[in-house]
């Protein structure tokens, strides 16, 4: 029975991945890494070595490990000073209905402080899991972060749904063993096609959850 929903954080509860892209381009310039908007969504989901050693190599440059808390603390100082993060229109209170009847986890490759930072200005109180890019040693598109969340729930694998946005967050989902809802919030659909489930946008989701809530009700009540 379903007991558990686990959402990735960027682009499936905020809208940030813009203020990530803007951060990351500038910082990989800076070292001489050349990257578009684009290099940066493919990304998404990734922990931050693993993405700045799939940017350096998308770019034919080696990926020295020394420069990693360097250039991460430049990034990291870059986005918190453009961005203007929000939350999803509907997300806050649909997360809030859905609390009283289900576990609900957050797994993002995000560091922890960001992803603290977010989830107090904005979900407080929602999420009973967390699992930040910190977390883990191989994350998305390795299958150790939902893993991770599903031990950390204390449930079984076909008792949870994850939502994702991202392909890489989406084949994660996916070598884990889990049922997988696609959102395409900043690639098209067909990126997110090894997902079981690709809706159109954040309505409907909320629709695709509000429905799930209440054939679980309805099940519940016969």
């Amino acid at each position: 029975m379903l007991s558990s929903l686990i959402f990735d954080m960027d682009g499936v509860l905020v809208d940030s991945m813009m203020y990530h892209a803007q951060a990351w381009i500038q910082v990989s310039s800076e070292v001489g890494v050349k990257v578009a908007p684009a290099d940066i969504y493919e990304i998404e989901g990734a922990n931050h070595r693993l993405g700045l050693e799939w940017l350096f190599k998308r770019a034919g440059r080696d990926f020295e490990p020394e420069m990693y808390e360097k250039v991460m603390q430049r990034k990291i100082e870059i986005f918190y000073s453009i961005a203007d993060v929000k939350a999803f229109d509907g997300m806050a209170d649909c997360l809030s209905v859905l609390k009283n009847n289900f576990r609900l986890a957050v797994v993002t490759g995000s560091e922890r402080a960001t992803v603290e930072s977010f989830m107090n200005q904005f979900f407080p109180g929602i999420f009973d899991v967390v699992v930040s890019g910190e977390d883990v040693s191989y994350g998305k598109p390795y299958p150790e972060p939902y893993l991770k969340a599903v031990e950390m729930l204390g449930i079984a694998k076909d008792e949870c749904i994850v939502v994702e946005n991202a392909p890489m967050g989406v084949e994660s989902a996916k070598r884990a063993g889990l049922y997988c809802v696609g959102v395409p919030t900043y690639v098209s659909p067909d990126r997110l096609s090894e997902a079981d489930i690709v809706l159109e946008d954040h309505a409907s989701l909320q629709d695709y959850l509000y429905n799930i809530l209440e054939s679980r009700n309805m099940s519940d009540n016969s």
